[in-house]
């Protein structure tokens, strides 16, 4: 698979977006302006340029930080100073300066060789994961952050735009002794949706189930989010993977964990998840995402009436099915035939790539694939 130097630097901006950066495609286009002006084979170039125009604020360089080392590998970058270099912030500016050598050798990004193999592994399916391969993946996914969809609350702020707010313009009239005084406004507030992840352990999805929890860790980190393993038991797991270290997470997950690598029933577990859970308001207007592979040992009749009830409290239900992501693939299997009419999006689980789409469509940036 061979990857050119702009895809190279396109998938760096999606795995800052993962991360909870708004790169968004204006910010990109400015980014890939100012590389033009550079020298993207360098890696302080590339550094700051991307820091320059990818970053919106101060929240998003520590991000920034963790993203760029994971994505070229780890390497330091050189010359990274609280001053920015006057080139580079001319070239962001648009002055068009010609593109420069590299001056010092370890500056070089060794595009093909580095940066290149981690765009090459954001597509490659977890099963098939060398060693080297996976300590990378887990540096990707340390970097991940989710967020739900936002929604409109009963609460209102203080806004320059919006509905008038009685209360504070009386108050304001009363104090000015009855002078006319501008009406003070609010509006209401936005708060993310709760999400749940369901995630497979069986036998069938152990290949795929130490990447899926690394990124239902970074869900948990980055707010309102619980996480349920199933198979052939429920396991609430939000507390162990609360841990800020992901390792420190997934050895208390393995500890808390009883069913790993064994059956699946999907049907009685996500009745046992809506008895206890989603009654009292935990499914209610949030959006759940399933990861698994959809096969039942159980009655698949029994889970698509639970999807079905799923589907009626939940705000929206997204699957991600690992198996999606290979060729030829169609949701023949009975537990995944039975859930797909109840589900909202049906997406892959399969890489790191697959992750980033499944992290946009429960963000609402994008709807993903219907069933």
């Amino acid at each position: 698979m061979d990857i050119d130097p702009p895809a190279v630097l396109v998938g760096f901006a999606r795995a800052l977006r993962a991360a909870g950066v708004d790169a968004g495609p204006d910010r990109v286009q400015v980014f890939l302006r100012a590389l033009d002006a550079l020298r993207p084979g360098v890696r302080s170039d590339v550094y700051w340029a991307g820091r320059l125009t990818l970053c919106a604020g101060r929240d998003d360089l520590e991000r920034y930080e963790r993203v760029f080392a994971a994505y070229f590998e780890g390497a330091p970058v050189p010359g990274r100073s609280r001053v920015t270099p006057p080139r580079l912030r001319a070239a962001v500016r648009g002055t068009g300066l010609a593109p420069g050598r590299a001056t010092r050798a370890e500056d070089a990004l060794a595009t093909p060789a580095s940066a290149s193999r981690t765009e090459i592994l954001r597509h490659r399916d977890f099963a098939g994961l060398t060693a080297a391969e996976k300590k990378q993946l887990r540096r990707l996914l340390a970097a991940f952050t989710l967020h739900g969809e936002a929604r409109r609350t009963a609460r209102r702020r203080p806004a320059r735009r919006g509905d008038v707010d009685p209360r504070r313009t009386v108050r304001e009239l009363l104090r000015l002794g009855g002078e006319p005084a501008r009406p003070r406004l609010h509006a209401r507030t936005e708060r993310p949706r709760r999400i749940v992840l369901l995630v497979d352990v069986s036998g069938s999805m152990s290949p795929y189930a130490d990447a899926l929890l690394r990124f239902a860790h970074a869900a948990v980190r980055g707010g309102r989010t619980e996480v349920f393993t199933i198979g052939t038991r429920l396991t609430r797991v939000t507390r162990e993977l609360a841990h800020r270290d992901p390792e420190a997470a997934l050895t208390a997950v393995a500890a808390a964990v009883p069913d790993w690598r064994g059956g699946t029933r999907l049907g009685e577990l996500l009745r046992a998840f809506l008895d206890r859970w989603g009654q009292r308001g935990m499914a209610r207007g949030a959006i759940v995402v399933v990861l698994s592979d959809g096969w039942e040992r159980g009655d698949p009749a029994l889970l698509g009436a639970q999807m079905r009830r799923l589907h009626r409290l939940a705000h929206r239900v997204v699957w991600a099915n690992p198996r999606k992501g290979r060729p030829g693939y169609a949701p023949l299997a009975a537990g995944m035939a039975a859930a797909l009419p109840s589900v909202d999006a049906f997406v892959e689980g399969h890489s790191l790539a697959a992750l980033e789409h499944l992290a946009a469509v429960v963000q609402g940036a994008t709807r993903g694939t219907e069933p």
